[in-house]
């Protein structure tokens, strides 16, 4: 009977389990670039499936012939027994009929054919476990398949949702990157610096005016106290002509309230009397 030795299943099976068994997160987390490393992970998962499926595939096809040998010889049990019956019967004619030699021959006949038809039993009884387990094994390297093709489908997934993470943040780096450029390529800090030039020059025109008005207050001031001076040098001549006679009166302010009358002359109010010669009263003695 034709059939896969337990050492191929048992290969098949551990190359199964063992990628079945493979943690992608772990993989992908000690992995430098996780892109690259899932497609290599896609790539090896493919082959190593395609490998798994072909094996897989052998196994069936051995499981398959194994059944056609077996389902053969349960058949031929069932056509020895019928041979052995169908001899028997004809020797139990011909020794009926007398023909002794002939029945004892077609006896021997049925003999043979029960023996053969004990050897396919036989075969058929060992055959039996041995399918039973073949089965069982090709049940579980299909089970494996699907979990690898489930894996293979995860990966791809991972793989494109990671590529499209990257792109996207991609596109956020040259988005932040042309937001940071806009400080230097703005046009409106263009504006600022012409702005700011335009108010330093409106304060320079403010000082320079501030200046003006400056030495023109000072130019006033100056005349105001060129007419204080005169006025000072007129009343000081009027005081030593007051020496000869009466000190002349100061102008009366013309811009006092009606009614209102300097006390005295700014001759009598700020300037004391000369003293009396040879003992005469002074100008107020001579008053009171």
């Amino acid at each position: 009977m034709k059939g896969n030795t337990v050492a191929e299943k048992q290969s098949i099976l551990g190359r199964i389990a063992q990628l079945t068994r493979a943690n992608i997160n772990s993989l992908i987390d000690r992995a430098e670039d996780p892109e690259k490393m899932l497609d290599q992970l896609v790539r090896d998962y493919t082959n190593n499936i395609a490998e798994a499926e072909q094996a897989v595939a052998q196994t069936i096809g051995n499981l398959r012939l194994a059944e056609q040998d077996y389902n053969e010889d349960v058949a031929a049990v069932r056509d020895w027994g019928n041979k052995a019956l169908a001899a028997s019967r004809k020797a139990d004619q011909l020794r009926a009929s007398g023909d002794v030699a002939a029945a004892d021959r077609y006896d021997n006949l049925a003999k043979v054919a029960l023996q053969k038809q004990v050897g396919f039993e036989s075969e058929v009884k060992q055959t039996e476990p041995i399918l039973r387990s073949q089965n069982e094994v090709v049940d579980k390297l299909k089970h494996g398949l699907a979990i690898m093709k489930d894996k293979l489908g995860e990966l791809k997934v991972k793989r494109d949702q990671l590529a499209a993470r990257a792109k996207t943040a991609e596109a956020q780096a040259k988005v932040q990157d042309a937001v940071a450029s806009i400080n230097v390529l703005d046009p409106t800090s263009e504006l600022s610096r012409y702005e700011d030039n335009i108010r330093r020059q409106e304060a320079l025109v403010a000082g320079k005016a501030e200046i003006a008005a400056s030495s023109l207050d000072s130019q006033f001031a100056e005349l105001e106290m060129t007419g204080d001076a005169l006025e000072v040098d007129a009343r000081f001549a009027a005081l030593k002509a007051g020496a000869l006679g009466a000190a002349p009166a100061a102008a009366q302010i013309t811009d006092e309230p009606s009614g209102y009358q300097p006390s005295a002359t700014v001759g009598e109010q700020d300037f004391a009397a000369a003293p009396a010669e040879d003992g005469q009263p002074s100008t107020d003695e001579q008053r009171y």
